[in-house]
């Protein structure tokens, strides 16, 4: 009987635990609520435009848009290094564009320090005649840490503008 009745404590124990802890994510603590969505996100820039204000705040940044489209056989000028940067970022990889840490692991992927960009899946992959990846990736590695970091700066404040 004693031993129900402990297994039914520790029960209640770990269940009031849980309840805690799941309000206490949910409603956040006091004025210091990180649960919130800000309202910056919700007028946030589209992941398709930001390449163009990439380039307008970092004009030195390689553009990397001399492919060719595979149904019209034009240059592809709006492709760019920084658009297929962003998309391999948010779509490909899923990571969120809010975080300094995130941009820096989409760097080491193209610097080969983390993870494996596969050709098959890489953006401009299915829309220009050839694959971009080995050039993207070289354009990033010929970036100084200076500009590698300026452009992960850039990238988060368009995406989380500081308030």
């Amino acid at each position: 009987m004693k031993k129900k009745k402990l297994l039914f404590v520790r029960f209640n124990l770990g269940l009031i635990t849980g309840l805690i802890t799941v309000s206490f994510i949910t409603l956040g603590s006091g004025s210091a609520n990180f649960f919130t969505i800000s309202p910056a996100v919700a007028q946030r820039i589209s992941p398709s435009d930001v390449w163009q204000l990439v380039y307008t705040q970092l004009p030195d940044m390689p553009k990397e848009n001399l492919y060719k489209n595979k149904d019209t056989g034009k240059i592809a000028e709006n492709n760019t290094l920084a658009s297929r940067f962003i998309r391999y970022h948010i779509y490909v990889k899923g990571r969120y564009p809010i975080y300094r840490l995130d941009w820096k692991l989409t760097l080491a992927d193209y610097l080969d320090a983390n993870e494996t960009i596969y050709e098959a899946s890489y953006p401009g992959n299915d829309s220009l005649k050839q694959n971009p990846l080995e050039g993207d990736c070289t354009a990033i590695a010929k970036l100084t840490r200076k500009q590698r970091n300026s452009l992960v700066q850039v990238l988060v404040n368009i995406f989380n503008p500081p308030s």
